[in-house]
């Protein structure tokens, strides 16, 4: 009995640990093209995602170190779905490399680590989660091992998190020293808000504030954006992300409850900071990367704000936005991706004349970043409406209309780049390009999903039933 709840409740860890060991295996034996890998790393990556879509019940393991529930089989689904379609999109640049299954290899290590660290109910479980899903990643960003900034971002990459992890280690030291205790159920009674403990937290914070990309502890990630491969991107913006903001909200809601006076205050000022620096700096980019990056910031921004709610509303504006944000974020990617992958440009001055060339990637790359900016009817309004309105529960209307105002703004630097596809010259304009079926078919998911989990009121309903 106890084998089979073990099974249940680890089922998704379960069968990426089996992908983990098949690649392994693939990698000892005969050498496989990397249309059959791909095939193959992609089935099994739907297989991953139905497993999650399964009842899967409710429990702990490991004497409270490991527990699930539907909201958090939920959100390890939405991770899933992000990491098939990176891999479908990935099939055109993933043709020119030898090491397929390293790379697999360490996106997989890096989405395993990130599951354990959704279910973990202790710190130490979160922290060994978290650490697990980063050093992966500062190997994959280094993986165009010829580009020398593709190095340069894997040794910034690796730098930041060893410094943020370290914050927050320190941070989780003092906790304990403070508490007696690691576990998440039993540490909200024992903090006190001395302190000791508010200075634990505010390191706690900033640890994660460096995850995420939240000003200003953002200064690493357009360098390692821009230099790592646009899959690997990919992942960072959304996959890494996604996770650490499940993470986050989590614990602030459920942990660190009782300091709910001093979150509110913190996280207000980060996510004014986070929105204005991310749209400034977005406005002077021409490199598409840089330019989603700080994009990106801004939108960790408008998420910040939903958080601030501390309650039901806030928690399921978040995990709506971030599906919303895995359709949006990846189908800007997927272009993006493309486009390097077969011509190697990724400057917003070569998409000049690109919807005379290839007008299925330039509305596709539109409509990507109307729902980015929140334009109706696309599904980034309707995300950033809800995470405006869980925010606007506590009555700050001020810092709401800040978040309005700098909207109006993004709108300005996301429109530049449809100008510059639809409405520019270009003497030279980027050929038509051969999409792959596979990749094409991973654009055509994100762009239903833009519009249909914006117009599907059904989709919102389904994680707030989740998250009661």
């Amino acid at each position: 009995m106890m084998l089979n709840n073990m099974l249940s409740l680890l089922r998704q860890e379960l069968v990426l640990s089996v992908l983990i060991f098949l690649l392994l295996f693939i990698k000892l034996g005969k050498d496989r093209s990397q249309a059959s890998l791909s095939v193959i790393v992609n089935i099994a990556l739907l297989i991953n995602l139905l497993a999650g879509l399964w009842n899967m019940g409710e429990g702990e393991l490991f004497s409270g170190m490991f527990h699930t529930n539907a909201t958090i089989v939920f959100e390890k689904s939405i991770l899933n779905l992000a990491v098939l379609l990176i891999s479908m999109q990935s099939y055109s640049w993933l043709k020119s490399h030898d090491q397929v299954i390293e790379f697999y290899l360490l996106l997989f290590t890096s989405l395993l680590g990130m599951q354990f660290m959704i279910s973990s109910g202790n710190m130490l479980m979160f922290y060994l989660g978290l650490e697990m899903s980063t050093i992966p990643l500062a190997a994959a960003a280094n993986f165009d091992l010829t580009n020398r900034r593709s190095s340069e971002a894997a040794m910034k990459l690796i730098i930041s998190s060893a410094f943020a992890s370290g914050i927050l280690l320190m941070g989780i030291s003092f906790i304990y020293g403070t508490t007696g205790t690691l576990l998440f159920d039993a540490l909200p009674s024992k903090l006190t808000g001395n302190p000791l403990q508010m200075f634990a937290f505010i390191l706690f914070i900033s640890g994660f504030a460096f995850k995420i990309s939240a000003v200003p502890f953002h200064l690493w990630t357009a360098d390692v954006y821009e230099g790592a491969p646009v899959a690997v991107t990919s992942f960072l913006s959304v996959v890494s992300k996604g996770a650490v903001i499940f993470v986050f909200v989590s614990v602030l809601y459920k942990v660190f409850q009782p300091l709910s006076h001093a979150w509110y205050l913190i996280i207000s000022v980060l996510s004014v900071a986070t929105i204005l620096v991310g749209n400034l700096f977005a406005l002077r980019q021409d490199n598409l990367k840089r330019f989603l990056a700080f994009s990106s910031i801004a939108q960790v921004g408008f998420i910040l704000i939903g958080i601030l709610s501390g309650d039901h509303q806030g928690a399921v504006s978040v995990i709506y936005f971030i599906l919303i944000y895995v359709f949006s974020n990846l189908a800007a990617f997927g272009v993006i991706s493309l486009v390097s992958a077969l011509t190697g440009k990724e400057q917003i001055t070569d998409y000049k004349h690109f919807y005379k060339t290839n007008p299925l990637l330039a509305w596709v790359l539109t409509i990507a970043l109307f729902s980015l900016a929140g334009v109706p009817p696309t599904a980034g309004f309707f995300g950033k409406f809800f995470l405006l309105t869980a925010g606007a529960s506590k009555g700050n209307y001020l810092l709401i209309a800040v978040a309005a105002l700098n909207m109006v703004i993004s709108f300005f630097y996301y429109l530049k780049v449809v100008k510059a596809m639809f409405m520019d010259e270009n003497e030279t304009p980027i050929e038509k390009l051969e999409i792959p079926a596979v990749s094409k078919l991973a654009l055509y998911i994100c762009v239903a999903g833009i519009i249909l989990v914006g117009l599907a009121s059904v989709v919102y309903e389904h994680i707030n039933s989740l998250s009661i």
